[in-house]
């Protein structure tokens, strides 16, 4: 079929909240699965409250954060605290092929949506855990956001000033990452379903995945018994140089350069123009000896030129540079405008907003975008239709707060 995508034809009943179960909802989404959050205005999300807001209104469905962390999320919304809306979350389970949760260790089963409850329902069910540190383990409990997820990765011991105090990554940036990552190990799973009609649960450590980030300094410890702190800008086993950001014309504007072969050093010094001074670092051991007065040579060229025709002279001469964009960049970005990383969507409730857009890109097919969804915009299609809950229960269901 024209434009099917890799996915059409699986529901994914997604429970995640705040910010890396969505992510994981949003990345099967746009390859093409039906993805139904189950939450509650009994227990509003807390990224639903994040500004800003449409309009600059405060309300639970205008967080444009929530709508950008949350694009390709259906949403059905079931008071968990009531038997009932237990056992229509679990009717929906036997009508769905996977289900993702990013909760402590033991919610679940305290929910009575344990794995091996969610086996009778559906025999070949997958559910996709993604708890801070595992299922099992000494940290099996440990509380953790995504600021300090990356203080038990090891990450945050790694940034900062060189010599100086840890500077904790500022923001939950694993989250996103933790899910991108996630939706890849659900992935694993429907193919091993698809060989095999056998379903799993899943044990995704966020933790373990984070830890990816800190390779390099993990193998300079296990090789060279040397344990990483923050560095700066230097390379992270010290094997390079020039290897840093450097100044640029305008206001914070920042070049990032870094070069580890001999051309490479040859391609910069000819941009350069062939100063007298390169001579002094002829060596790459010249280098790594006097890396800060290289790069105080370095930035004090860089900073008369703008960082993007830098940037695209110095690629000319075979050299890694690039402009360091920030957030303001981004939307104006030539690359991104021409690859649809943000696009423009009418939310439900009309106004206009500016989302990601599919970061997983296939020669086949093509996602629809959407922004996140309204708290249960999709109860009617999913309990009348695809559970056959008949007008008059769903009045009741709703009258009562059990779909709520």
């Amino acid at each position: 079929m024209a434009n099917s995508l890799p996915l059409k034809g699986i529901r994914v009943v997604n429970f995640g909240w705040v910010w890396a179960g969505p992510v994981v909802g949003q990345t099967l989404g746009f390859l093409g699965a039906e993805v139904l959050k189950v939450e509650s205005a009994a227990r509003v999300d807390m990224t639903r409250n994040l500004p800003p807001f449409a309009d600059g209104i405060p309300g639970p469905n205008r967080s444009l954060s929530n709508h950008a962390c949350w694009a390709g999320n259906g949403s059905v919304s079931l008071n968990l605290k009531e038997p009932e809306a237990l056992q229509l979350a679990c009717r929906l389970i036997a009508a769905s092929d996977v289900v993702v949760e990013n909760f402590g260790p033991g919610v679940m089963e305290r929910l009575g949506l344990g794995y091996e409850r969610l086996r009778e329902v559906k025999p070949d069910i997958i559910l996709f855990s993604m708890p801070a540190a595992g299922l099992y383990g000494p940290l099996e409990h440990v509380r953790t956001y995504g600021l300090s997820l990356t203080s038990i990765t090891g990450l945050d011991s790694l940034v900062g000033y060189k010599g100086g105090d840890p500077v904790p990554v500022e923001n939950a940036f694993s989250d996103p990452y933790a899910g991108i990552f996630g939706a890849f190990a659900v992935l694993t799973a429907l193919n091993h379903r698809r060989n095999t009609g056998q379903g799993q649960h899943v044990d995704f450590s966020q933790q373990e995945a984070v830890m990816q980030m800190v390779g390099p300094a993990y193998m300079d410890y296990v090789l060279n018994g040397r344990i990483g702190g923050p560095k700066s800008n230097a390379h992270p086993t010290a094997v390079t140089a020039p290897y840093a950001v450097f100044p640029c014309a305008g206001d914070d504007r920042w070049i990032s350069i870094a070069v580890y072969t001999e051309d490479e050093w040859q391609g910069l010094i000819a941009a350069m123009g062939s100063p007298a001074w390169a001579a002094e670092f002829a060596t790459q051991s010249a280098r790594l000896t006097n890396i800060d007065p290289l790069h105080e040579r370095i930035a004090a060229w860089t900073c008369a030129f703008d960082d993007r025709e830098l940037a695209a002279r110095l690629q000319e001469h075979g050299v890694a540079a690039s402009p360091v964009l920030n957030v303001g960049d981004l939307l104006d970005d030539p690359h991104f405008r021409a690859r649809g990383t943000f696009v423009e969507v009418t939310h439900p409730l009309g106004f206009r907003e500016t989302i990601y857009g599919a970061y997983v890109k296939t020669s086949r097919s093509h996602p629809e975008i959407h922004p996140g969804p309204i708290i249960g915009q999709d109860n009617e299609r999913v309990f009348k239709q695809i559970l056959g809950v008949s007008a008059a229960e769903y009045e009741r269901l709703t009258r009562e707060k059990i779909i709520y």
